[in-house]
This record gives structure tokens, C-alpha cells and sequence, in this order.
């Protein structure tokens, strides 16, 4: 969704009740669990949090108050949304004048234990997403070095006109955004 004027918390919540009963915009759900399919652009990025149980607590409850969208230029709609499979959120930014609104639905949540401990989800586009695809959002503590990490894996093309035209710019936007992904994280472990 695309408008001049900032999209008001009741326009956003229609937005994001249409979405939440269309199906995905890619066939490859469930894609970032393992290797991402081909012909799709990859990142993958990834940051030490710190060591140890504490540092993993601290990293679990970030991701379930979607600490890595706390920065200035993405609104999520919104961080009370509880992590489970089928929650759908709206992710808003602005450029140029132009508001865009983005709808994506949790494909699946993780929480290992063992060697690696892990825990986070993925979500999918839906279809008015400016593009296609998957991102995963996990935290992982080794336990052989003790050591914490985010971890941010996504794949995707455009979708829509306006992301095909523009290609380049949501390219540069996907990629600050993992930078700012990555720091929100370290932010919120490190309070």
C-alpha cells in the first residue's frame, strides 16, 4: 500500500486484516529453513551478541518484542504482536514522500535446544508486498565457545512495478536495513 499522507493505526489494521487471509506471494514457504531457493537475491548477516545464558535470555526476549525493527525510518505495526505461526504485522517506512506499507505473515517459529540453542521465526511476503519472499530472524547460543548470535537470512525479488523500476533503491533499503537490523539487536541485548 503506497500513500503521499501517513497512514493512520486504523487504515493500517484494515491493511493488515485484508492481508492476513491471502495466501503468500512466493511458492517457496518455509524456504529459509534450509538452503533458499534459487533465483532469489540472499542476505545473510549476521552479529555477535555477547556470551552466555544471560546474553541468550536477553537476546530471546528482543526477538519477541521485535527489537530488530527498533530504529527510526521502519514502523512495525505492530511489537505487541505475539511470535507464532500465521501472526501477520505491517512493516511502514517512507522515501520520497511516499509511504509504503508492507504486509508479511509468520511462516514458522523456532526454538531448538542442544548443541546450538536457537530461537526466532521467519516471516513471508504477502501480496501487496513491494517484494517477494522470506526473512528469518533468529538468535543462536553455542555452547561450545559460549558465544551469542543474531542471525538475519533473507531471499527475495521485487514484486510489484514500482520495486521492479526501482530496483536498485529497495536493493540499497534491504541492505540498510540488515545494517540497522543488526544494531537494533546489539542495542537491546546490551541494556
Amino acid at each position: 500500500m503506497y500513500s503521499l499522507i501517513k497512514p493512520t493505526n486504523q487504515r493500517i489494521q484494515k491493511f493488515i486484516a485484508i492481508q492476513h487471509h491471502r495466501s503468500f506471494s512466493y511458492p517457496e514457504i518455509g524456504a529459509t529453513k534450509n538452503t533458499p531457493p534459487p533465483n532469489y537475491i540472499v542476505d545473510h548477516n549476521r552479529v555477535q551478541l555477547g556470551l552466555g545464558a544471560e546474553t541468550f535470555a536477553r537476546a530471546k526476549t528482543a526477538i519477541q518484542h521485535w527489537a530488530m525493527f527498533d530504529f527510526d525510518w521502519v514502523q512495525l505495526s505492530w511489537p505487541e504482536t505475539i511470535i507464532e505461526v500465521g501472526s501477520t504485522v505491517a512493516i511502514m517506512t517512507r522515501a520520497f514522500g511516499i509511504w509504503s506499507v508492507n504486509a508479511c505473515r509468520i511462516v514458522y517459529v523456532i526454538e531448538e535446544n542442544g548443541a546450538v540453542e536457537k530461537f526466532g521465526f521467519a516471516y513471508g511476503t504477502l501480496p501487496d508486498h513491494v517484494g517477494r519472499g522470506e526473512e528469518r530472524f533468529t538468535v543462536e547460543w553455542y555452547h561450545k565457545d559460549d558465544t551469542v548470535w543474531y542471525d538475519l537470512l533473507a531471499f527475495s525479488q521485487p514484486n510489484q512495478l514500482p520495486s521492479k523500476i526501482a530496483y536498485g533503491f529497495m536493493r540499497s533499503q534491504q541492505k540498510r536495513f540488515a545494517v540497522a537490523s543488526l544494531q537494533a539487536m546489539v542495542r537491546a541485548v546490551s541494556q
